[in-house]
Formats: structure tokens, sequence, C-alpha cells
């Protein structure tokens, strides 16, 4: 499956462009249900890319997730 773009807003107020690569998912729709459950709890973790960097987002420090249909300018 190929990465779908997320647009995270921060509880700061700042926003990112991240990737979000699930190999585990066959399609979006399935990696979408997989983020919601992951960020739905305290403690859950994503991996994501930002340009050529990995990224971790703790689900608490969250506030918003949008998916880009077509994907954001990173």
């Amino acid at each position: 499956m190929a990465g779908i773009v997320l647009r995270v807003r921060l509880i700061g107020g700042d926003s990112m462009d991240v990737i979000y690569d699930d190999v585990e998912t066959a399609s979006e729709a399935e990696a979408i249900d997989h983020l919601a459950t992951v960020l739905s709890s305290d403690t859950g973790v994503i991996r994501c890319r930002h340009g050529d960097r990995l990224l971790l987002l703790y689900a608490r420090g969250i506030s918003t997730v949008e998916v880009a249909p077509r994907g954001a300018v990173l």
C-alpha cells in the first residue's frame, strides 16, 4: 500500500504534513481505521515520515488529524 498523507495539528497549535505507511493494511480505509484505533488510546504511537525524517507521533500530543485525499505538499 502507498502511504497516506496526514495533516496533524499538535496541541501547541502547530501543524505538519506527514506520510503514514502501514504495510499491514490493504486499503486506505483500513489504514485510517487503524490510525483511529491507535490514536484513541492514551499510549498510542504512530511511526511516520516528514520528508526524509522518521517521526514518532504520540497520541497525547495530537489534537486533530486530517487525511488528504491526494496528498499535501511536503
